[in-house]
């Protein structure tokens, strides 16, 4: 034990003084910096904190590769110092794609496939360095790392239930026909330092236990990154939150038995990787599936005006005002515009009094006094007009995106997005009896935005 503690020291010191790590502190600060730029963007207020997101995600992502660490060297995972290296080229090149791709699970599966290719082909890259990596890849233990990636995909489930609706963000997002509805981007990563075995070989010592996936006495530290992305349009956080992390949970149960079986009989290992990685996109197409097939929820009712999300430690957090209830009356004032909120608190500045219909159809009187400084709509984000000028893309940034802080925002005019106009622009030379045209007043007809 005396030795594996050692070895536990110099593998800390390995992981403070590589890059891997870093790395990935640095996405997760850019990642929340542009949260909030976009946030900005949207609310004209930050909702979150770029700086205490970040601590958040550091310390429990610290505490979950702690205890996935302890999990893996019982059970004996092992991984060479150079497989380390190329888990992480992977990872990267995959991100350059997708910012979900940097993912265990995708990781360690296409190594899986290319470990598989190169069974083929014995005598490839021998020398340089090439070779080393070839060699380590070779020797990479795809079942047992397929199990650390079950592992992974538990600690995310558990992550993304206890965290994810914490880090909602609303959205103001183009609908079906044209008109903006409200919702929510559920993205959060978190930066995890394991500690895994070396593999047993000649010269390395016997462990205390009997491990049940092998490994040697020796730690190599492996810095991972885990997350999830989802958008919703007809979900409050909570409930997308709860959904998708049970639908991890399932992934990692899954995962974990089929790589279980991969060890236990090797031909089972190309059909663990195809399974990591099909399993994992099969999840993501049918969370967007389920979202085309369901109808916004976040749209404004005739009468009153529908909460997309409440400011932390505003007046509205205080009266216990939630998202997805309607704000019905403000002072006597029946809501049935945005504009009228702001008018209907100027109406005695010092008091208000509040009737709000909650997710249940009740109805509940509030009331507070109004200070200096309060938020000009007491905290409170409404669920957007359906000509809302400035609206999210559809689907998450990309890394360059990350990079350079483009919040993926689009500016609309008169109802409809500044590519509409162009299509409406072209649309005055067009034949007479075309289904494309363009109003006098400057909008342009439903049949041009359905196109």
């Amino acid at each position: 034990m005396l030795e594996l503690l050692t070895s536990l020291g110099t593998a800390v010191i390995h992981l403070l003084i590589q890059p891997y790590y870093y790395i990935a502190l640095l996405f997760i600060v850019l990642y929340y910096r542009r949260q909030v730029a976009l946030e900005r963007k949207l609310i004209h207020v930050k909702q979150h904190s770029w700086g205490l997101e970040t601590w958040r995600t550091l310390w429990s992502g610290l505490v979950m590769g702690l205890l996935v660490s302890v999990a893996a060297v019982a059970l004996g995972i092992s991984v060479p110092p150079d497989a380390v290296i190329c888990i992480w080229i992977v990872s990267l090149v995959l991100m350059l794609f997708r910012v979900r791709f940097l993912c265990f699970a995708y990781s360690i599966g296409l190594l899986g496939i290319i470990q598989f290719i190169f069974s083929f082909f014995p005598d490839a890259f021998q020398a340089g360095t090439a070779g080393r990596l070839v060699t380590a890849l070779r020797e990479m233990d795809i079942p047992a790392l397929l199990v650390l990636a079950g592992l992974l995909h538990l600690a995310e489930a558990l992550l993304a239930r206890w965290q994810g609706a914490r880090l909602a963000s609303p959205l103001f997002l183009e609908g079906k026909r044209g008109k903006v509805v409200g919702g929510y981007q559920l993205e959060a990563f978190w930066p995890l330092p394991l500690f895994l075995l070396v593999p047993s070989a000649a010269g390395t010592g016997e462990l205390p236990w009997q491990p049940l996936l092998g490994g040697g006495l020796g730690l190599v530290s492996l810095p991972v990154i885990i997350g999830f992305s989802e958008m919703t349009q007809s979900l409050l956080p909570a409930r997308k939150a709860a959904r998708t992390a049970g639908r991890l949970l399932a992934y990692s149960v899954v995962l974990l038995g089929v790589s279980l079986l991969a060890y236990a009989w090797s031909p089972l290992t190309l059909v663990a990787a195809l399974l990591a990685l099909l399993l994992h996109e099969g999840l993501n197409w049918y969370s967007a599936l389920e979202e085309r097939s369901t109808s916004p929820s976040f749209v404004h009712p005739p009468a009153g005006r529908k909460v997309l999300a409440v400011l932390p430690g505003s007046p509205a957090e205080e009266l216990g005002i939630l998202p997805g209830e309607v704000l019905l009356k403000v002072n006597g004032v029946l809501l049935t515009e945005a504009a009228q909120l702001h008018d209907a608190l100027r109406m005695n500045p010092a008091y208000c009094k509040l009737e709000v219909q909650n997710r249940e159809g009740e109805s509940k009187y509030l009331q507070r006094p109004i200070y200096a400084g309060d938020h000009h709509q007491l905290g409170m984000i409404l669920v957007p007009d359906p000509d809302e000028a400035v609206t999210a893309a559809a689907k998450p940034t990309g890394i360059f995106g990350i990079i350079g802080m483009k919040t993926g925002t689009r500016t609309r005019r008169r109802g409809i997005t500044t590519a509409g106009l162009k299509r409406a622009k072209s649309a005055e030379d067009q034949p007479a009896g075309s289904n494309e045209k363009l109003r006098a007043d400057g909008t342009v007809n439903t049949e041009t935005l359905d196109a």
